[in-house]
């Protein structure tokens, strides 16, 4: 069977920057535009308001943190497209920097260990020449500062190896809970341990790409969308939600030839200094 159709799926898209990174891909992209929410009523409102604005998106469940929610909609791409041309992981929550403990257990399965579950699933289904976005935050860069020497060696070591990573994630929520985090050398922010995580997979998910795939033109990157007016940023924040996917719109429509870049960690559309 042949599949025609270019598609590009964007997770946690029914509001915030993930709506606006949607609303962007369904203007620019030359295919369909899949939308996902955990919310099934909230999804598909935010196909409804797409729609009455002129643009045509689908829709499709997903929860990040359920790994069979991740396989069906693997097996829907497999099924209507036979593989995805575009994959930008925006779903995530936030937290309290004051419940450090509490929140880190929740903060981590969403942001780092449902995003790689993503990834695990969809970035076979990659086809050559796509283009798969991890949205993180400069905030983990800035904490990642704060992490004692030996953590920061290994967090920025281009030899690390996806078990080693996952091993320090589940060290840092353990941590947290015996109240040792701090002793341990380990920043006092949940949020900006699992963006240090998200960037750092991003890294080796790259590299096992150029290693695996060298001939598919497969670019894989990790941004910062920037300070954003989300419900997890506050209305102070000085980007709109349009402003903040520019980046992550920049690098999913990186044109076909584009040898760059890729297992960077990307801001403003400039590759930062991990």
């Amino acid at each position: 069977m042949a599949w025609s159709n270019h598609v590009a799926l964007v997770t946690g898209a029914n509001k915030g920057i993930g709506f606006a990174i949607r609303r962007d891909l369904c203007q620019k992209f030359s295919g369909d535009v899949v939308l996902t929410a955990r919310n099934q009523a909230r999804g598909q409102a935010a196909v409804q308001q797409l729609q009455a604005e002129g643009l045509n998106p689908r829709f499709h469940q997903l929860d990040i943190d359920d790994l069979h929610s991740i396989r069906a909609i693997r097996d829907f791409l497999l099924n209507e497209y036979g593989g995805l041309d575009v994959l930008v992981n925006n779903a995530g929550i936030g937290t309290d920097p004051t419940h450090v403990h509490i929140q880190a257990e929740a903060a981590m399965k969403t942001n780092f260990f449902g995003t790689r579950n993503v990834c695990m699933e969809l970035i076979p289904l990659i086809k050559p020449q796509g283009r798969v976005v991890n949205v993180s935050s400069m905030i983990g860069l800035r904490v990642l500062k704060n992490c004692s020497p030996e953590l920061q060696q290994k967090f920025r070591s281009d030899t690390i190896t996806e078990e080693e990573l996952v091993r320090l994630m589940n060290k840092f929520v353990e941590d947290t809970k015996r109240g040792v985090h701090e002793k341990e050398g380990w920043p006092n922010s949940a949020y900006g341990v699992t963006k240090i995580g998200v960037t750092v997979l991003s890294r080796i998910q790259a590299r096992k790409l150029s290693e695996q795939r060298k001939g598919d033109k497969i670019l894989l990157n990790a941004c910062c969308p920037g300070w954003v007016r989300t419900d997890m940023a506050g209305p102070e924040a000085p980007k709109s939600p349009e402003e903040g996917a520019e980046t992550p719109v920049y690098l999913a429509l990186l044109p076909p030839d584009a040898e760059g870049p890729h297992g960077q960690f990307v801001q403003e559309k400039q590759v930062e200094q991990w």
